[in-house]
């Protein structure tokens, strides 16, 4: 059985009453759910026997800035076992701007989190230490989102002195 059916099948049996939107691009699988379920869909792929995503190796997002769930978390984990690459993918709303964390299903996915925490102002939920990367804890502002200045926002930020 190809990979995407196997997926497409296990999906099914574990989360009958979800709608699993999948689409293929030059080759590689995307998988699109609620976010309501997006940590027992990690698990059910890291721990399946036959799919065993072991790896997490990217965590995003993208603002679609006039779109009704203004955000998308992206995932793109990998099986060693499939040699495959999957990117999953969950809306998130601006009112209620969080998802659950994964870090319990894949370690790696700590320092994506907070860094897509930091540029978007998307909530982890349960990630174990949530607290920004790159920008002071006190900015108020998240410099990946649409209606953010591309030249910034002056006196924002105090700049270093020479």
């Amino acid at each position: 059985m190809e990979i995407k059916e196997l997926l497409s099948q296990k999906l099914k049996e574990k989360f009958p009453e979800t709608e699993f939107e999948f689409s293929e691009f030059r080759g590689e699988l995307t998988v699109k759910f609620p976010k309501e379920i997006v940590l027992e869909v990690c698990k059910l792929l890291k721990t399946d026997n036959e799919l065993e995503f072991l790896q997490c190796t990217d965590v995003t997002a993208v603002d679609w800035a006039t779109r009704k769930n203004r955000f998308t978390v992206v995932y793109q984990i990998y099986s060693f076992k499939n040699n495959f690459r999957l990117r999953l993918k969950a809306d998130v709303d601006e009112k209620d701007c969080s998802i659950d964390s994964v870090t319990s299903v894949w370690k790696g996915a700590n320092w994506q989190e907070r860094e897509t925490y930091d540029m978007y102002g998307i909530k982890f939920n349960g990630h174990p230490d949530l607290r920004r990367m790159y920008m002071p804890e006190e900015f108020e502002y998240y410099p990946l989102r649409k209606d953010f200045p591309l030249m910034g926002i002056p006196g924002s930020i105090p700049l270093p002195k020479k």
